[in-house]
């Protein structure tokens, strides 16, 4: 006969400390899926442009660092079994882009944000609250949250330097990604979030990339 395991919240605590830490502060595991970089390799960048495109992948990995955090507290509250395992499965598919952007990072001789548990800690915090408002507006929250993340991949597609493919090829990987999960939790049930809590979210995250580029 086989018996499922029950955790206990201390359990459930400790596991979930344990992801925190090693989400915000460890090497970031291997990708289930290959770099979209890998076919792309290596281009040339002067000094300058290094160093601004180490800025953009920087943001970009505490941004992945952020929705780990987002959808563990969002999956925490949520009251609906399916709902739950779609954003664990969601947060599964985005620790690949973690991967991606780690290993960007390395390439370009740079690291991620000093700053990562700080991020994860607050993350955490508004996924909690994001759930806590009901499964409509759960769903709505990562509608709002990938659109927002699509908007701000655009300008950094934008902002690269003509010849650093493989960058772009990461960030319209991720663009793509973001893009199915918010059209999945739209059809899902998603309510649309009422004002200003869009525009909180923007200035949020305006503040938190003006600071992940630097530190």
């Amino acid at each position: 006969m086989r018996f499922e395991r029950r955790f206990s919240w201390v359990d459930r605590l400790l596991m979930e400390v344990d992801h925190a830490l090693r989400t915000s502060l460890a090497a970031a595991p291997a990708a289930g899926r290959e770099s979209p970089a890998a076919a792309v390799g290596f281009p040339n960048l002067n000094n300058a442009e290094r160093e601004h495109v180490a800025g953009l992948m920087r943001i970009n990995h505490s941004g992945e660092v952020c929705a780990q955090a987002l959808y563990l507290g969002q999956a925490r509250v949520a009251k609906a079994p399916a709902l739950r395992a779609h954003l664990l499965h969601a947060a599964d598919e985005e620790a690949d882009h973690l991967s991606w952007c780690a290993q960007r990072l390395d390439e370009l001789q740079s690291r991620p944000s000093l700053l990562n548990p700080f991020w994860y800690v607050g993350s955490y915090g508004i996924g909690i609250v994001a759930g806590l408002a009901g499964d409509g507006y759960n769903l709505g929250f990562v509608v709002e949250t990938e659109r927002q993340v699509e908007s701000h991949l655009q300008a950094h597609l934008n902002s690269l330097p003509q010849q650093d493919g493989a960058s772009r090829a990461i960030l319209a990987e991720m663009m793509a990604d973001e893009a199915r999960h918010a059209e999945q939790a739209s059809s899902a049930g998603a309510k649309e979030l009422p004002m200003p809590i869009p525009r909180i979210m923007a200035a949020c995250s305006q503040v938190m990339k003006w600071i992940a580029y630097r530190v």
